[in-house]
């Protein structure tokens, strides 16, 4: 039985479905803490990604990706360097009108499954520290992630705190 109305179904980004200008709008509204897309550079994250889901239209977003993807991230080049093998969460993000239906958690317990599906056996990803995310780090904490590092980026205008969470069966 499915909890979940069909909008609310997890929407896989790989193959032909069509990328949304709706969804290039949801990530970009979030600018300040995930960056600006243009639609070039979606479609390329998107096809590099490890997992890249979408609920509704652009209720949700979740990009993440292997250490074998091309990607130029400082984060996920932090990742790169320090983990042989793991699954690193770029971007994840819901709209202000879907928050409070559990669609961030939905997207991660997903991606839990098919990383552990996969053989990895942690999932990665970073936090803003300055500016502060308050709500992100109770989130994560909640999820099992926990602190591995931190890092300046962008110039030293962003500070962010590094995670990673274990994945057993």
């Amino acid at each position: 039985m499915n909890d979940h109305p069909a909008s609310d179904a997890l929407i896989d980004l790989t193959g032909s479905v069509p990328l949304s200008d709706a969804l290039l709008a949801l990530n970009n509204a979030h600018a300040m803490e995930l960056s600006w897309l243009e639609p070039d550079r979606l479609a390329h994250l998107v096809a590099e990604a490890f997992l890249a889901k979408r609920i509704g239209e652009a209720d949700a977003l979740l990009l993440a990706f292997d250490q074998d993807a091309d990607y130029d991230s400082p984060n996920f080049l932090w990742f790169r360097a320090r983990y042989p093998r793991f699954v690193y969460v770029d971007r994840i993000v819901v709209a202000a009108h879907a928050r409070g239906r559990g669609h961030a958690r939905r997207l991660y317990l997903d991606l839990f499954e098919q990383a552990l599906r996969a053989g990895h056996a942690r999932v990665v990803c970073e936090v803003n520290a300055i500016p502060p995310n308050p709500a992100s780090d109770a989130f994560h904490a909640e999820l099992g992630f926990v602190e591995v590092g931190t890092g300046e980026i962008h110039g030293g205008s962003k500070t962010v705190t590094y995670l990673a969470r274990p994945l057993t069966a």
